[in-house]
């Protein structure tokens, strides 16, 4: 098998770390998905986790006991990788000196997962097509088709099919075909305190790893990795982490311990000309004491009625449904309450007259319309003219948890 392709047989199904609103949601996508044999196409940014979520799919689903071949296709050269997933026969071309039994035939009853599609050419992808629409498998240099296989199909990637279509560069007919499920993974400056349960879980992977002690971190530290952007996502953070661990510090980690990078917050998120920019408000201030997010007038009429006294779901969410509220509105409505609680979503109930027990229902709202906010810009503005119900400053992270 090509080290650009591994295939797993009955591994034990990995886990998402984190308790955000937006992994709740991820959890439950998966746990859904996982229930069908439908094709499922898996969106998000380099090193979010795409192959995580697709081994969970694989491994919840009644194709568990069956092999899992993840293939990468940007990492197998274009004349090579037909090859790869449909075989070829001996002679077909130079070096092929014996029949080969293709990566499609061999995931057969299980799961065959194509990372990095939007590389894929368009030759490739008519083939792709092809065995989409009829499941047989021709190997190169083969007359005709030689059988059918059973494989549930999960592609991934990081691009935007949609505009790749329109640049001619991906073809309609095929994205609809495997774009019968999506599922998107948000990107870790999405998910708040996830990146300090993250970090503590790699700390201790990598501690154990390399047999030294897992490290704890001075509230300053967290409080970088929480301001930090993550360009590189959960994959960069266990990188920083094993760099951690390597230290061998003895005490706690302080800040200046912390890569450059984190250390200067100045980082360029994939697809961004400003690293300050949110992809749901718009660019976060640079002066982080001032709110970038425009207002409008419907927005600041909602507003007001929640000053007096109505809830969100009948004034904003009811606007909403009906079509009256634009998502910038609802972003602007964010950011006020978000500005004025400090990036407290829990505070944000109060202000908006809900209850705590529509915490997670008001977060995977917000969720799902792309307007939950990441928290860290609005903890680090200078507090100004709040409401009753704004809530303090964040107290100092406690590095209790990620002590050995």
């Amino acid at each position: 098998m090509s080290q650009t392709a591994h295939a797993f047989v009955g591994v034990e199904s990995p886990v998402l770390v984190g308790e955000s609103a937006g992994i709740v949601a991820l959890r439950d996508d998966v746990v859904a998905a996982a229930r069908t044999h439908a094709k499922v196409l898996i969106l998000g940014e380099t090193g979010t986790g795409k192959e995580v979520v697709a081994r969970m799919l694989h491994s919840q689903s009644p194709r568990r006991s069956r092999a899992f071949i993840a293939v990468n296709c940007s990492g197998i050269p274009e004349t090579l990788l037909e090859s790869e997933l449909f075989g070829h026969t001996r002679g077909s071309f130079t070096g092929a000196v014996r029949d080969k039994l293709g990566l499609v035939r061999q995931a057969d009853r299980g799961t065959l997962f194509l990372d990095e599609l939007g590389e894929m050419s368009l030759r490739m992808q008519a083939v792709l097509l092809r065995f989409t629409e009829t499941g047989e498998i021709q190997p190169v240099g083969a007359d005709a088709p030689s059988g059918h296989t059973d494989v549930r199909l999960i592609t991934a990637t990081n691009r935007d099919l949609r505009a790749r279509i329109v640049d001619g560069q991906f073809r309609e007919d095929l994205f609809y075909r495997l774009n019968v499920i999506q599922i998107r993974i948000p990107p870790l400056r999405e998910r708040g305190n996830d990146i300090l349960l993250l970090m503590e879980h790699y700390l201790l992977q990598a501690a154990q790893s390399h047999r030294l002690r897992p490290p704890a971190l001075m509230p300053g530290a967290a409080e970088l990795l929480l301001a930090y952007q993550w360009p590189g996502n959960v994959r960069e953070l266990r990188n920083v982490a094993e760099r951690i661990v390597l230290q061998d510090r003895v005490g706690p980690v302080p800040p200046d311990a912390l890569p450059h990078e984190i250390r200067d917050g100045h980082t360029m998120i994939p697809g961004r000309t400003d690293p300050t920019a949110d992809p749901a408000a718009g660019s976060l201030p640079k002066d982080p004491s001032t709110s970038s997010v425009p207002s409008s007038a419907i927005a600041d009429r909602l507003w007001q009625r929640m000053e007096a006294g109505e809830d969100f779901w009948s004034v904003v969410g009811a606007a909403f449904k009906a079509r009256e509220l634009t998502r910038a509105d609802l972003t602007a409505l964010v950011d006020r309450g978000l500005t004025e609680t400090r990036g407290s979503y829990r505070a944000l109930l109060a202000l908006f007259n809900l209850p705590d027990s529509d915490y997670k229902k008001f977060h995977a709202f917000l969720y799902q319309q792309r307007c939950n906010l990441p928290v860290a810009p609005y903890r680090a503005r200078r507090p100004h003219g709040t409401r009753a119900h704004a809530a303090p400053a964040p107290a100092a992270v406690n590095p209790a948890p990620f002590g050995s």
